[in-house]
């Protein structure tokens, strides 16, 4: 970027080995004061303030994006820390929904067993209430969990 320079020349940080080098520019291009029709020349007070101007916004806009960043990098530790918690209470429900089915089927096997040694009105009525509990409805779960 600046072919003149060697390594290890001059201990000034980098950018105001960019800013004296501008300036060094800039006043080996300044001549005689600028004729009728030409462009306008700004002096090197000028493009000193226009470069102060912009490293200002510039350094202004690399705050906003760095408070921006802050934010959104806490925003993501705390959307991990919510799928985490999720994670964790979907994974126990599912552990708990194993567990009543394992729970129901082997108390519908005792049932089975049960049932032969009723009396005929007995069984009819315990089939009846086993067949009443396996429909239920929204509502009831609604009721039940509260």
């Amino acid at each position: 970027m600046y072919p003149n320079r060697h390594p290890g020349e001059g201990k000034m940080p980098y950018h105001c080995n960019a800013l004296h080098s501008v300036l060094g520019i800039l006043e080996a291009s300044e001549g005689p004061a600028p004729q009728p029709g030409q462009p306008f020349k700004f002096t090197v007070g000028d493009t000193c303030d226009r470069i102060k101007e912009e490293f200002n916004f510039l350094q202004a806009q690399y705050h906003s994006l760095k408070l921006e960043l802050e934010k959104l990098a806490s925003e993501k530790t705390e959307m991990q820390r919510h799928y985490v918690m999720y994670y964790e209470m979907s994974y126990g429900l599912n552990v708990e929904m194993h567990k009543q089915t394992e729970i129901a089927k082997r108390l519908n096997a005792i049932i089975a067993q049960i049932l032969p040694f009723l009396s005929q009105e007995h069984q009819q009525q315990v089939a009846a209430a086993v067949e009443r509990a396996k429909q239920v409805t929204m509502t009831e779960l609604n009721a039940i969990i509260g």
